[in-house]
């Protein structure tokens, strides 16, 4: 299973099993890419070679492996009897490079179930009319929130306009309870 042109087949038979599994591309079939990428090889050999890299890429995919964590199970797959190459170990490393954050949106996106905050915008401002006097010139917040999933063409918005201390209340909740989200994110 000697990968020639440096590794070409490989690059191409892990984009193909990130497109089936991960992007959701139903034209990636088994048939495909074995006439592509791999003609030569007898069936029964190109069917171990493919699910040992649906194996691995599964294996790094679920646990988000940074590149500390990538080396060591790559060097481990290689040391292992019936294992993966140092030549394979250098594409998978290169290949995650370039598509762990595609592969981590794809994951989150696929195990949400409910709707998600897309967006949050607000502005401040001044009420000019009113039916009470006092609440003339009473700061306001106005805020827009998009709920929906990733794949939902029409999200939902919702519009609310806040009097000043529900604003301060609001933005305090918003704040405690994105907080956890955003530190995760970065």
């Amino acid at each position: 299973m000697a990968e020639g042109a440096g590794g070409r087949p490989l690059v191409g038979l892990l984009n193909g099993i990130a497109q089936a599994a991960y992007y959701s591309n139903s034209e990636i079939t088994e048939q495909l890419l074995r006439r592509e990428l791999y003609p030569e090889l007898p069936e029964e050999d190109f069917r171990a070679l493919l699910e040992k890299m649906k194996g691995i890429l599964r294996s790094i995919a679920s646990a988000d492996m940074d590149f500390n964590q990538l080396e060591a199970f790559l060097t481990a797959q290689t040391k292992k009897q019936r294992g993966i190459t140092p030549e394979q170990a250098t594409v998978l490393t290169k290949f995650w490079k370039n598509h762990k954050l595609k592969i981590r949106e794809s994951l989150v996106n696929q195990s949400r179930w409910e709707n998600s905050l897309k967006s949050l915008s607000w502005r401040v401002d001044l009420k000019s009319q009113s039916r009470h006097l006092d609440q003339i010139n009473a700061p306001v917040a106005i805020v827009e929130l998009e709920l929906g999933k990733s794949d939902q063409l029409n999200p939902v918005v919702s519009t609310a306009m806040l009097g000043w201390r529900r604003w301060a209340v609001m933005t305090l909740h918003l704040l405690f309870w994105a907080s956890p989200v955003l530190s995760q994110e970065q």
